[in-house]
């Protein structure tokens, strides 16, 4: 089976996100993919130390620097590294990761001004994965996903 890693705060459960809320998915295709023991949930914010709740952070260049100013470009790097090694432990065939996130946006981010401006960028995980050849997707793109484990499957025939 196909296995796609994705951000814990997309799958469900426990709470994982900086304000301690949660942004399950409740599309179709996901869930029949989260019954199916398709996903493999990664929160790398957690996996690198940070508490739930914590304050809020922004990628500001390589630095990832919370609203007070403490730079956690260690936990945000440690995390991602995780999540890299759990993608190649578990042979997974993409990512499915949580848009804006300093960690694991995939097409856009905030700025590091903490204004609510987007800007196109990547979150550290979604840099890392990519350069270790994996593909990220956002949760906008569920059609896109559902399109290449269909193609990996017809060439596994």
């Amino acid at each position: 089976m196909k296995k796609i890693l994705v951000s814990t705060c997309l799958y469900g459960g426990e709470p994982v996100r900086y304000d301690g809320k949660s942004k399950a998915l409740e599309a179709p295709v996901f869930l029949k993919w989260k019954e199916e023991g398709r996903l493999i949930p990664i929160c790398p914010e957690v996996f690198g130390g940070l508490p739930v709740p914590r304050v809020d952070a922004q990628r500001q260049g390589d630095r990832v620097v919370t609203r007070d100013g403490t730079d956690v470009t260690a936990e945000y790097s440690a995390g991602a590294c995780e999540a890299v090694r759990l993608a190649a432990e578990g042979g997974v065939v993409c990512a499915l990761l949580k848009e804006k996130s300093p960690s694991c946006g995939s097409t856009y981010i905030y700025d590091g001004r903490f204004d609510g401006t987007l800007t196109e960028g990547e979150g550290l995980t979604a840099e890392l994965l990519r350069k270790a050849g994996i593909e990220v997707f956002s949760e906008n793109q569920l059609d896109k996903i559902s399109r290449l484990i269909e193609d990996l499957q017809e060439t596994d025939i």
